[in-house]
């Protein structure tokens, strides 16, 4: 069996948005969807990874024998994985990875989260040698504020501007309209995103995400096996998992400076880039094949941020690229077709497996108002913390 040879066979989702239930009763429906989408009973489930919660107690930590146990114990084998907003595309490479190692014929993957309403908090407790939990101790920095110091320096060295930012969340928004499993589903102005209030310089209220709950399953099998239950089996060609190299030039949370570079250049390839790279390698295309692509839009610049790390535009170029509809629906590549983390807001564990089911639909053709045409290639990229990122590739 070679890479290209795992399938996602079925796909599903809980609804995103601030329900006040438990992130175990998310996930259970996303996962029954996933199920009955690809026609498999639970009890032929040999193996089930759950991207973890930090949040929601012990459960949450061990979230692939929540689920199970949730499910009906069935005997089968579990992993349960945390890398923060990555933590479902680790999930994700688990699961592959059986599968191509020939240890199990049907895999299931599951994230869900039910989160706090506002900022995202250093988990309880004191510890001086924890980097998140410094950040906020020393510096006060929430999460917005490392998004404010990017759009910062976007501003600074390309002349990105407030009315670029606002495009990005009136494009995401346009999308996300048309998407029923999305928490914000009204569309948005350029002049309502302009006029909401400042959270962190430059950034305001619409240009960030909110926190969420919600859950996404998927059901991985052999194509051959794919293809016996379905007519429409999308492969995984690639899931990169890369680590930034030495010196990481790049301010990223939950850090306070950046590696020095005074004795050694930056690499070539900055680390966010080299996920994307890293899964291109590995499925054999490059971003010239890419028909759509969702990415991490914790706010309105990081989104631009990421045109330019996957490959879609030279460095500086990303706001051309918005500016000229490219990276709409109808456009050369539309970015974010699900909404994106604009539309949903955060659900950490089940965001890169959300990424994997809007890319799956589009490719099957099922992605109903908001289907990209033609829909033959995608990647899903996200970044977590302390050096977790993740870019899947999916082709037809």
């Amino acid at each position: 069996m070679t890479a290209a040879d795992v399938a996602v066979a079925g796909t599903g989702m809980h609804p995103w948005g601030k329900w006040g239930r438990g992130f175990v009763e998310y996930g259970v429906t996303a996962a029954r969807a996933a199920l009955a989408d690809a026609g498999i009973e639970h009890t032929d489930v040999g193996f089930i990874a759950g991207a973890c919660t930090i949040r929601n107690g012990y459960p949450g930590f061990v979230a692939g024998a929540t689920f199970a146990q949730a499910l009906g114990w069935s005997g089968a084998q579990i992993a349960s994985c945390y890398a923060a907003c990555a933590s479902g595309a680790q999930a994700i490479a688990v699961a592959r990875a059986q599968i191509l190692a020939g240890l199990c014929d049907v895999a299931l993957v599951i994230g869900s989260d039910s989160a706090p309403k506002g900022f995202f908090a250093p988990v309880s407790g004191d510890r001086p040698d924890d980097p998140d939990w410094l950040r906020f101790r020393l510096l006060g920095a929430t999460n917005p504020a490392y998004f404010a110091l990017a759009a910062r320096r976007r501003m600074a060295l390309y002349g990105s501007t407030s009315a670029d930012f606002a495009r990005v969340k009136v494009k995401n928004a346009g999308h996300g309209a048309a998407n029923p499993n999305a928490r914000y589903r009204a569309k948005v102005t350029e002049e309502d995103v302009l006029a909401s209030p400042i959270v962190a310089d430059p950034l305001r209220l619409l240009d960030i995400c909110a926190t969420s709950d919600g859950a996404a399953a998927l059901v991985l099998t052999g194509v051959d096996h794919a293809r016996r239950r379905q007519r429409r089996p999308v492969r995984l060609s690639a899931v990169a998992t890369v680590t930034p190299r030495f010196p990481n030039h790049l301010l990223e949370i939950p850090n306070f400076a950046t590696d020095s570079c005074l004795v050694l250049n930056p690499p070539e390839t900055p680390f966010r880039a080299s996920i994307a790279q890293a899964a291109y390698e590995q499925a054999g295309v490059g971003p010239e094949d890419l028909d759509l692509a969702e990415v991490y839009d914790l706010s309105t610049a990081l989104e631009l941020d990421w045109y330019e790390d996957i490959g879609l535009c030279p460095v500086g170029d990303a706001e051309g690229l918005l500016r000229d509809g490219a990276t709409e629906i109808g456009g050369r590549i539309p970015v974010n077709p699900s909404g994106g983390l604009a539309s949903f807001g955060e659900a950490v564990p089940a965001q890169a497996i959300a990424q994997v089911y809007e890319i799956t639909r589009q490719l099957q053709g099922r992605a109903d108002d908001r289907q990209v045409r033609p829909a033959r290639v995608g990647i899903a990229v996200n970044q977590g913390l302390f050096g977790h990122g993740s870019a899947v590739v999916l082709r037809r």
